[in-house]
Parts: structure tokens; sequence; C-alpha cells
């Protein structure tokens, strides 16, 4: 376990020592009694303990009445009774008279809320907190006369029903309890949804508006409109919704909660770590929320839900997205002195000014322009000619399979090359009242770090000169004295100056026991386990269609043999015998990263081990991309060449292989090079090749990690057009329905970092970008896994450098 995770757990457990030698709390509240908020052990508990029911600090000198998980990180709050109106920090107080009503008093006596069970007549009554989460009002004949479970906030508990009269209503933002814009409830056709109801608008959308309420397996027929969720994880409804918890049976306390962001979540609880897991989340992309972005503003994936404007337009505040973008420019009604600005697979749903079919898009295109109130339009690519005019942009989302396009009416001055209209740089959801202030500090830092590297580097340079000097003159002398000849001359100065041994052919024939034991096969070559004579066990790669001289050949291995890096594999020597080219490495017994990774019969890596992998991978990419003398391209990264030593330590092998087949220089590459599955379109485009090839391919290694499949032979079901990139498909979908959770392998049965998982998903998918000028430099990625690159991570300066 990490540090990260020790400190997590450490407050965790202090917490939970606090809570029981704290834990003083009532059973019950009689008639005539109070709860005041200035009292710390003023609090009701239920019956085993799991929940509590006090007062909870929402603010400075801000209170609400609560009930929470007793036994949860953080005190995770299921129900508030005036998360609108918090009370005052002093002489608030939670009475229950002896009429029978139960009583919220701010410090000045204010009534703030009462669950209006007022009777003339004096009555025994208690207030309770079942061991279900639901706080009670009792009679002596033990009928209840009000429950907490009759009005939710924005969670549901086991065995809580959800009925026509009741509504779940979200948090308006991360960490602000008040209420927000999205309703879970039934709606007046017997069907449960998720509702946006803004201040201006009101939208369903989930199930999909979309299609049919048939389409979308419910019914309208019941009237009961009753659901609710068992102790099991299964969640019923009367209108033929159900649903399953991933962790389905007795055992994890769960809470169905409507989050902040509009997404209806079921939560488990580790009560190990107090920490919440996802066990159900609904087939529904974030960014298919509505009222997600505000007017205007578009929600897309990052990986992420991000939330950007179009080019045009401003955000309206810096600490709340929900209020959108707003156009710096004002449109008239002259068609001719307008022009629109496209986005591909993008649109904003709803508030169509009309429909029209069978249109093709210029004649769409010329609909909107003689139109003054439309302000936009969206075209279908599908096949059908569908224009649909637009009189306002809301719920904007660009998905990577969404087929269609939106069309913006700017100015003609405002219009701006297709070819640039996707160029987007949103910051991230920002629920918070934080403004987002980028550094402006970066800059001088970057000089100071080129700077010192310039000093370094010469200092490296000097350093090496004067050594490969001293090994030169030492190899000369000792080749003359010894061994004159023009062959052991070169001999002479490799075993001196490159470090390693040269092997006859017939030792490494011997050694392998004429090649008996086959162990890997790439494009460059086969692998063989050998013994030395020493007994030392060695891998040794026989490489095929090596064209070059032996002089030729001794100078590029040359190059090879001096990277020396803890994630690169040693080479240990080499044979250049006539047509033999071989190369001897360290032997590995751990293998290669594939055989761990997607071998059924192996056991799963952990996700911290999958992270030290990817950031090891990364680290030795970047070294011999940016810090050896002369730069090296892998042009093959993929499992099969990362290796993994007795501590699962990553070693990236078969670097340098493209020097030895003479293709590395700056006119590009005669063919392609790569596996199939990992290789970057610029191979299929006949563009020149550099680093960001390699980039690439070590992003389709990140998703690989995360979710367990291989990107080799990954078929989707429908038919994609390019062929290269179906895991990065895969991975876009399941995001986008998911989230990030429906991503990850299921053999780590929910056991990762999410902060972790985010940096992970995050850096791959910029990786892959199809543009390489978006993918990042291996230095960049290093520092975006360890935590060093996020301080602004959004921002598109620096991540290409």
């Amino acid at each position: 376990m990490k540090g990260s995770s020790y400190f997590v757990l450490l407050l965790f457990v202090l917490e939970v020592a606090w809570v029981r030698s704290h834990a003083r709390g009532l059973l019950s509240l009689s008639g005539g009694s109070s709860l005041s908020v200035d009292k710390e052990n003023d609090f009701l508990i239920s019956p085993n303990g799991s929940f509590s029911s006090g007062f909870y600090k929402v603010g400075t000198n801000a209170y609400c009445y609560s009930i929470w998980f007793t036994n949860s990180l953080n005190k995770t709050v299921v129900w508030m009774a005036n998360r609108d109106k918090p009370v005052n920090g002093k002489q608030s107080k939670l009475t229950l008279y002896k009429n029978g009503n139960l009583i919220l008093t701010d410090a000045d006596g204010f009534i703030v809320w009462s669950t209006e069970t007022f009777s003339q007549a004096t009555v025994e009554l208690e207030a309770r907190l079942l061991e279900t989460g639901n706080l009670i009002l009792i009679n002596l004949a033990n009928e209840i006369i009000w429950e907490s479970f009759g009005s939710p906030t924005d969670t549901l508990l086991p065995t809580q029903p959800i009925v026509k009269n009741t509504t779940l209503v979200s948090m308006r933002n991360r960490g602000t309890y008040l209420s927000g814009f999205y309703n879970f409830k039934f709606d007046d056709v017997n069907v449960l949804h998720l509702i946006y109801n803004g201040p201006l608008v009101s939208s369903v959308y989930w199930p999909n508006p979309a299609q049919t309420i048939f389409f979308n397996g419910r019914t309208p027929y019941d009237s009961s409109r009753v659901g609710s969720l068992n102790e099991l994880g299964r969640f019923t409804s009367s209108d033929n919704f159900t649903m399953d918890a991933s962790d389905y049976g007795v055992g994890p306390k769960r809470r169905l909660t409507l989050d902040y962001d509009g997404m209806l979540r079921l939560y488990s609880l580790d009560e190990s770590s107090g920490l919440w897991e996802i066990s159900w989340i609904p087939h529904l992309g974030s960014c298919r929320v509505h009222g997600l972005c505000g007017p205007n503003g578009i929600c897309l994936y990052d990986p992420l839900p991000t939330c950007s404007c179009p080019h045009g337009f401003d955000r309206n505040d810096p600490s709340d997205w929900s209020k959108g973008c707003s156009p710096r420019f004002n449109l008239t009604c002259n068609p001719f002195e307008l022009d629109f600005i496209t986005f591909w697979h993008a649109d904003y749903y709803g508030y169509d000014l009309s429909f029209g079919g069978r249109m093709t898009l210029e004649e769409c295109r010329t609909e909107c322009l003689k139109n003054c109130q439309c302000i936009g339009f969206g075209y279908a690519l599908n096949g059908g000619g569908n224009c649909y005019q637009k009189n306002a942009l809301l719920n904007g989302n660009r998905m990577p399979f969404f087929q269609g396009t939106i069309h913006i009416k700017v100015p003609q001055e405002m219009a701006i090359p297709q070819a640039e209209q996707w160029q987007l740089k949103g910051n991230h959801l920002n629920c918070s009242a934080t403004k987002i202030v980028p550094g402006d500090d970066r800059t001088g830092k970057e000089d100071n770090n080129k700077i010192w590297y310039l000093k370094y580097l010469i200092a490296c340079v000097g350093s090496t000169a004067i050594i490969e000097m001293l090994f030169v003159g030492l190899g000369w002398w000792y080749v003359f004295r010894k061994h004159p000849h023009e062959e052991s001359i070169r001999m002479g100065y490799m075993v001196l100056a490159a470090g390693f041994k040269p092997f006859s052919f017939a030792e490494l024939k011997a050694a392998t026991q004429n090649f008996k034991v086959q162990i890997g096969k790439g494009g460059f070559g086969t692998v063989y386990r050998g013994i030395l004579d020493d007994n030392r066990a060695v891998a040794v790669k026989r490489l095929e269609g090596i064209l070059q001289g032996e002089a030729e050949f001794w100078a590029e291995v040359s190059i090879i043999g001096k990277l020396n890096h803890k994630n690169l594999a040693k080479m240990r020597g080499f044979c250049a015998q006539g047509k033999h080219k071989l190369l001897v490495y360290d032997f590995i017994e751990n293998g290669s990263l594939d055989i761990l990774l997607f071998s059924k019969s192996s056991r799963a890596l952990g996700f911290d081990q999958r992270y030290n992998i990817a950031l090891g991978t990364a680290s030795g990419l970047a070294y011999i991309h940016e810090e050896c003398l002369e730069w090296v391209l892998h042009c093959d990264v993929k499992p099969q060449n990362i290796l993994l030593d007795d501590d699962l330590e990553p070693k990236v092998t078969d670097f340098g292989m493209s020097k030895l087949f003479g293709d590395n220089d700056n006119s590009g590459f005669s063919r392609v090079r790569g596996t199939r599955g990992y290789v970057a379109p610029e191979w299929m485009m006949n563009l020149k090749i550099d680093a960001k090839a390699d980039v690439y391919s070590y992003g389709i290694v990140l998703l690989e990690l995360v979710s367990g499949k291989s990107a080799s032979g990954f078929h989707l079901e429908e038919a994609q057009e390019n062929e290269f990139n179906h895991l990065v498909q895969w991975v876009g979908q399941r995001i986008e329905q998911e989230g990030l959770e429906g991503v990850v392998d299921p053999r780590l049965n929910h056991e990762f970092d999410y902060e972790k998982l985010e940096r992970l998903v995050r850096v791959a998918l910029r990786c892959v970008a199809e543009d390489r000028d978006m993918r990042p430099a291996m230095s960049k990625v290093v520092e975006l896994l360890t935590g060093i690159g996020e301080s602004n991570p959004n921002s598109s300066e620096g991540i290409n450098n």
C-alpha cells in the first residue's frame, strides 16, 4: 500500500476511534426534549450504530440537521432536514414538543423546519433513528407518525421507497449541500426519469428521450408508481425498471444517490477503509446529462466530461459551468454577413426550431441563413439528410461515435477554417466556488529548466568525450601491441569502448543448444533461452533481415550498448560473424508483460503494479527519446517488448532495432514497423515518423494495462473504418456509457486508486490522439504520471514539448 493509502486509512481509523470514544448518542428523543447544536454529544444513534443523526456542519458557522453513515470516511450524509436553510452554530435546536411536532429552530427562535405533526392534544411520542437510517416519530402504540424516508433529499437507502410524491434532488455542486438542478422521480406517465430542472428550462435525459418508453424497456401502465432498493442490492420499480449491484448479495451497506453531476449511482461501502465503491450506474454517458455545460457550452470527453465554449464564446462564470457561455458578437438578419463554424460528432439536443428531411447540407445551411430565428443547425451524417434548425443551443455534447455535425451561426469575420474548428480548450467541470487560474510562472520555470539541461548536457558531453578518448587510446594500444590485424582492431575497440562482450556464433549456438528453446518472436527476429559457460541465463535474439556489413553493424550496436537505464533491458553482448547477427541480453524470469497481463491462467497484476509498469516504461522511452546523446526510436512498443524482473520492474527491450535495420534517418522509414493494434496513424499516411509514433503505441499499452484487453487482434462488434484503433474506440464507448469504472479490468475487483486511474486514462487518451502534435512527449508523460505536471493539466502548452 502506498503512502497516500496509508494516510487515508490512518485518518479513517482515527475518525472511527473518535466516534467510538464520543459515541454517547441517544437512542431516542422523548417529548419536551431537544438536541442542541452547541453540545457535542447531542445526537441520535441507531441501535447498532450504523447511522447517526445530529447537526452536521455545512459551512462557516452553518449547520443542517442530518443523518449520516457513522462508519464512512467523512460521515456520508444521506438526509437533511434544512439543506437550503442552514442554522446558526450557536443556540440552534431540534425540539420534540409534547404536542407531537418536531421543530428545528435557529438561534433567534425562528422555525426553520418542522415535521408538521402538530396535534391539539398532548401525545406521547419519541423520535428514533432506526438501523435502516430512517428517522421516525413513533407513538405508544408503535405507530409511525412521521418518517424521514417519506421526504428524501438526494439519497435512497435499502427498503426506502420512492413513490409518486417523492423526488430525489441532487446537491448544487460538490461540497455544497444546497438543492441542485437534477431530479429523480416518477413523471405523469408513471415512468421513473432523470430530469434537468434548471432555472429557465426543464428536460428529461434518462431514459433516452429520443426513444419510446417501450424501446427503453419501461411500461406506463402501472399507476402505483413505487420503486425501492432491497438489502441485496436490487432495485425494482412499477415501470419495469430493474437493476442489480455489481456486488449483489448480502453484505455491504449501500446507498442510491443522485449526484451533483446529474448521474444516478449505486454505492457500496467498504467498511475496512470507510470508502465507497460504485456498484451500478445507468447506461448514460456523462455528456448526455442535460444542463451540464449551460447555454452554448459543449461537453466532451477528455477522458472525463469536460466543458468548453465554442470559438467566439466566453464562459459566463469561472466557478459554475452550468451558467454556460455567451457570444462575443451580435447576429444580424443579413445572410450575406453571416457564416457558420462547424463541429463534427457534436449536437445540441432539443430546442429544434424546425426539421427537414432529405435535404442536402447546403440546402440546410441556406434555410438557416434565411431564418433570423435560426442560430445554428444540426445535420445528420447517416444518409437521411436530416436538418435540425435550432433556436437555442442547449445540452451541447460531442461524442466520437455520434454521426452528425453542428453548425453555429456567426458573423463572417469570426468564421475559421474547418480544419481548425474543433480546437476547444476548456476547463474540466468545476463545481466548486474556486476560480480556475492557470499558473503564470511556468514560462520562467521552463526557461530555468532549459538552462539547467543545457549545462548538464555540456558537462555530460565533455565528460563522455574524455572517457571515450581514454578508452579509444587504450584500445588502440591494446590491439596494436597484441592484435595487429584489422578484425582485432575493430573487436578491441568494441570490447573497451562499448563495454560488452563479443561472442562467436559457435558459442551462442552451444549456449542455446542449437537454438532449441524459443521464448519469443517479433518483427526483428526470434529470441532463444541460453546458458553461458559461467551458468548465467541469457536471452539471445537472432536478428533476421540484417543487410549491414559487420563494421556497420558493430557501429550501430555500440550506440545501443551505451544506452543504460534501469527501465531498459541490459545488452550483455553480441555476435557479428558473416551473415549471423545476434544480440545477447540478461534473461528475465518473469518474461514479458503480455504473459501476466493477458494470460487467463496467471494471476492478475494489481493496480499499483500496473501503474508502476506504466511509469517505468515511460521513463525508459523518455530516456531513449530525449536523454541519450543520440536519440533512438523504438518503433515497436507493445507488452511483448516490456519485460518484468523479479520485482515486476519493467525493462523495455528491442529498442534501437530500427537503427540496425537502417531505417532511422531524417528521410523517414522505408516500410511500416510495429505490430497491428499499436501502429500510429502516420505510418499509414506515408508521413515522416518521429518519436510521437512511439508515444501512440505507448498510449495503447496504457489502455491495455487499465482494461486488461489486448489491442492486437481486438475487434468491435461493429466494423470500423480504422482497423488500428479498435481498443481506443471501445474505451471511448465505455467511458461514455459507464464512466471510467466501465473501462477497468474486472480482475482488479474494484481495487484501484481512482485518482491514479483517472490520470492513467487521461494520459493514455492524449497519447493516442490522431493528431500527433497533440500527443505529449514521453518526458511529459513521466511528469503527468508522477503528478509533477498537474498544476495546469488542461493546458495545451508544454504537453507537446
